[in-house]
């Protein structure tokens, strides 16, 4: 009866009904949603370009500007002749770092396309291609006067390869190559130019270079350009001799004669290979092996023996295996059979690489066990691979034990969250002083742009600082808190072990009329942050000790241009949940100096605290009691030099 009533055309449309709901869906602005449904669509019909389209402009409206790239780039390929889709596309392609394809498409259109999209795509193609002709031409100059630096080289090499001038582009990066070799990124460009040229066996060559010892980035972006297929032997001679310093790829060359029954050859390349490096280990052990089986012992224990003292405890069980000798695990202990079991000693040991061998046997065991892919997804991110990471908490996700699945979830958002172009982060810190009788409000919304590979983000934010009180009252009295909004735009860079570098510049509004001050004033701030923590944080696993310390170094030029250093620590326990309520019982310690003697700006506090949450409520909402006694550090004569505070509020942050 629906059928009839929609009409044939729908009735015959397989996609009709999932593209009805994704437009009803992005008409009430559930983007995510919408985005579900036109992928369901595109696999009901996945010859139509403007579903693709529509997908695309969908990912733009939640800042997903690579994923819209890609669907445009799809759309173009379903309808060459839809011009709008293809400079869509070009923008995109600028905007996301690809600017030899925005230069190439811009530079179709404005030949091919109708005349609106001409002139569009002339002025485009001008506006990239211009600059780019003058960097190379400044870039030439430069190595007239330098030839052999290389940063011009490898600087006019990519504006080449932006340009399309691949012979240029490859001249150039493999002279950058021939500089400075301990820079295999540069091998992945080479590769990636000379296998535009149709160069096969050249490029090859400098990809499998690349794929092996590089950076991890560089490594798989090179294995990604090579054949689908394990290399030949001719193909890592070929290699090596482009680089023949290439430890890792000479050892593997080595195990691949070793495997062909080639052994005479695969022991020259392990010789070779500790002759560049003594302590290869890989190396070691197997010579070792090789040595031991023709009964060499006096040629095989050294290379044994230094394997056995290494810190490898996988490689150095290979050889205890060899000799007899019993089997240790990642502490020092007996091996237990169950690779989950030896997967946990090695986490709790911090032998991560350990941990993740015996987490992939253990879901190559059991591929449906959810612990498994959430310990993946934590270990990938404890090494900072985050792409990994992602596909196993979304793997995890899916287990049926709802509390692996919601931890699953949870970093799994908070990871596509950080790996999103666009990532706003809000803050709330309102609480009540005992001290001042007052309420305080502290909070923050930040919005930062994620630039490629850069290590910094710029970012846009509003900060708020207010109180209810005002002043102290008194014979001199005194502001409570700044009143006042602080707008401002800035750069964060990267953190680091816990470390993060910041600045920025805005204008603090206030709210309360401080006459004869200005209610707007330029605020310049910044400094180091550090933070980090150790233990059984609040809802863990389980119950324990914990350590908190947070350090910030701040310059502040709205306070008489002054340097602040600002310390708290918190050591406590974390004990069993209490029905549905979560605790922590803890011990503050809190130091607060600057640089100019300021006495609001040095004192000392000590004193317990206690939070607390219910599990029903958000993870990121903690309400915190703490009491404290204080010193002042600066004289004044106006109040005493020690005070008591009891300190109540709550804490709460989100990340979209």
């Amino acid at each position: 009866m629906l059928l009839q009533a929609q009409g044939p055309e729908a009735a015959s449309d397989p996609a009709y009904a999932t593209l009805s709901s994704a437009y009803q869906a992005l008409q009430s602005k559930q983007y995510d949603a919408a985005i579900e449904l036109f992928l369901k669509a595109i696999g009901q019909a996945p010859g139509r370009a403007a579903i693709r389209k529509d997908l695309a402009y969908a990912y733009l409206k939640v800042g997903e500007n690579e994923a819209a790239r890609d669907q445009f780039a799809q759309a173009m390929s379903l309808d060459p002749a839809d011009f709008h889709v293809a400079l869509e596309y070009a923008y995109l392609c600028h905007d996301t770092g690809m600017k030899a394809a925005a230069r190439r498409v811009f530079d179709r259109v404005r030949k091919t396309g109708d005349p609106p999209s001409r002139a569009t795509a002339e002025q485009a193609f001008r506006n990239i291609d211009g600059p780019l002709a003058a960097g190379i031409e400044r870039w030439t100059k430069a190595l007239e006067l330098v030839p052999a630096s290389f940063s011009a080289h490898h600087e006019l090499a990519t504006l080449a390869e932006q340009r399309d001038d691949l012979e240029l582009a490859a001249r150039h990066y493999q002279r950058a190559w021939e500089i400075l070799p301990a820079r295999r990124q540069t091998l992945l460009d080479l590769g990636r130019t000379w296998k535009a040229l149709n160069r096969v066996d050249e490029a090859n060559a400098a990809l499998l270079a690349a794929a092996w010892g590089s950076e991890p980035r560089a490594r798989e972006a090179a294995r990604e350009l090579l054949p689908d297929r394990y290399p030949y032997v001719q193909e890592f001679r070929r290699t090596l001799e482009l680089d023949s310093g290439n430890i890792d790829l000479r050892r593997e060359l080595a195990f691949l004669l070793l495997a062909m029954d080639r052994q005479p050859e695969a022991e020259r390349e392990f010789l070779i290979v500790l002759e560049k490096a003594p302590d290869d280990l890989l190396s070691c052990a197997q010579m070792g092996f090789l040595y031991l089986v023709r009964d060499e012992k006096s040629r095989a224990m050294p290379l044994l023996e230094k394997v056995l003292k290494s810190n490898d405890v996988s490689l150095a069980n290979r050889v205890r295996a060899a000799l007899k000798m019993p089997l240790l695990d990642a502490a020092g202990g007996a091996v237990s059979e169950d690779p989950k079991v030896m997967a946990e000693r090695s986490l709790k040991s911090g032998y991560l690489k350990d941990a993740l061998q015996y987490l992939h046997a253990a879901h190559r065991a059991d591929p449906a066990d959810g612990w498994v892919s959430l310990k993946l997804g934590s270990t990938y991110n404890i090494l900072h691979l985050d792409q990994e990471a992602s596909r196993w908490f979304s793997l995890a996700r899916r287990s049926p034990d709802a509390a692996i699945a919601a931890d699953a979830d949870r970093s799994f958002r908070n990871l596509r969250a950080a790996l999103k172009r666009f990532r706003t982060t809000l803050w709330l810190y309102p609480l009540y002083s005992s001290r001042w009788h007052d309420v305080f409000a502290y909070g923050q919304i930040k919005t930062e742009v994620k630039l490629g590979n850069l290590p910094f983000r710029p970012y846009v934010s509003l900060r708020l600082f207010g109180d209810t009180r005002l002043t102290t009252g008194g014979p001199i009295p005194q502001y409570l808190s700044e009143s006042a909004g602080l707008f401002a735009v800035g750069v964060a860079a990267r953190s680091w072990r816990g470390m993060t570098l910041w600045g920025e510049a805005g204008t603090a509004v206030s709210y309360v009329d401080r006459r004869p001050q200005s209610r707007t004033t330029a605020d310049y701030r910044g400094g180091l942050s550090f933070g980090r923590g150790f233990g059984h944080g609040m809802g863990g696993e389980s119950p324990g000790w914990f350590f908190e310390t947070n350090a910030d170094a701040l310059y502040f030029s709205r306070f008489e241009n002054d340097f602040l250093l600002y310390g708290q620590t918190r050591i406590g326990l974390t004990p069993p949940p209490l029905g549905s309520i979560e605790t922590q019982l803890f011990w503050n310690n809190n130091l607060v100096r600057d640089a100019k003697g300021l006495d609001w700006a040095n004192f000392i506090e000590t004193g317990p605290g206690v939070r607390f949450r219910w599990q029903w409520m958000p993870r990121p909402l903690v309400f915190s009691v703490s009491g404290v006694r204080g010193y002042h550090l600066s004289s004044q004569y106006y109040r005493r030099a020690d005070f008591l505070d009891v300190r109540a509020g709550f804490w709460y942050a989100i990340t979209r």
